[in-house]
């Protein structure tokens, strides 16, 4: 066997093993990009605004978030703990008529608990427990960010301080959030059928849901505060 054979050779097998070795540490890595973003959906989008357009970083958080969170198994809500649950909601939106930063505030506390509930991490604990909904609810979690954002800021006004344009974004918090709330409510067998219709649709079915639920107010009856 020639000299320039044998080198051949062993450039292959290097190159070969250096293959195995970047599949391998990919494999070790977690999801790949597409995957994540796949598994993600806006949240992927979402990560990458917050990393000013650094899809790297963004992926390296969101493998993060699926490594710490990813194995978490949600526990089933009983019945009655499912009624409760339904009924505060429609009190909280009832009482969006005329108090509607006590209705955000209220939907806020009342996220915060049920996700513990499904065996998420503490509410008190915000950050950590948005972070693993993320992973399980990705399609619907901004709701409970933007609802959680406007009650613990007060939401904004207007420059002649009207209140109506504070009144407005908590009105679309409330009706983003109740996505995520029901998708905490719903059995976990169809939740598991609506989330591959997301999956499937990249978000669209979410989006639309969100904002076609039954109100018991209109943006023209709610009251400012």
């Amino acid at each position: 066997m020639s000299t320039g054979l044998i080198i051949a050779l062993i450039v292959i097998v290097a190159a070969l093993v250096i293959v195995a070795a970047v599949l391998t540490l990919r494999a070790r890595r977690g999801p790949g990009g597409q995957n994540l973003k796949r598994r993600f959906g806006p949240e992927y989008d979402r990560a990458v605004a917050r990393h000013d357009g650094d899809a790297t970083a963004a992926e390296h958080e969101l493998a993060e978030r699926v490594e710490r969170h990813g194995s978490l198994r949600e526990r089933p809500l009983e019945p009655a703990q499912r009624e409760q649950y339904e009924a505060r909601w429609t009190a909280a939106q009832e009482r969006f008529v005329d108090s509607p930063r006590e209705a955000v505030a209220e939907a806020d506390r009342l996220l915060a608990e049920l996700a513990g509930a499904r065996g998420f991490p503490d509410g008190a604990r915000y950050d950590e427990q948005l972070d693993a909904l993320s992973v399980h609810h990705a399609h619907h979690v901004h709701g409970y960010r933007r609802v959680h954002r406007v009650a613990t800021a007060g939401g904004t006004r207007t420059q002649d301080g009207d209140g109506r344009a504070g009144t407005e974004e908590m009105r679309e918090a409330m009706v983003e959030a109740r996505a995520l709330f029901e998708d905490l409510t719903r059995p976990t067998r169809h939740r598991d059928e609506s989330r591959k219709t997301v999956e499937r649709s990249d978000g669209g079915a979410a989006h639309g849901r969100a904002h076609h639920q039954p109100w018991g107010f209109t943006r023209r009856h709610a009251k400012g505060s």
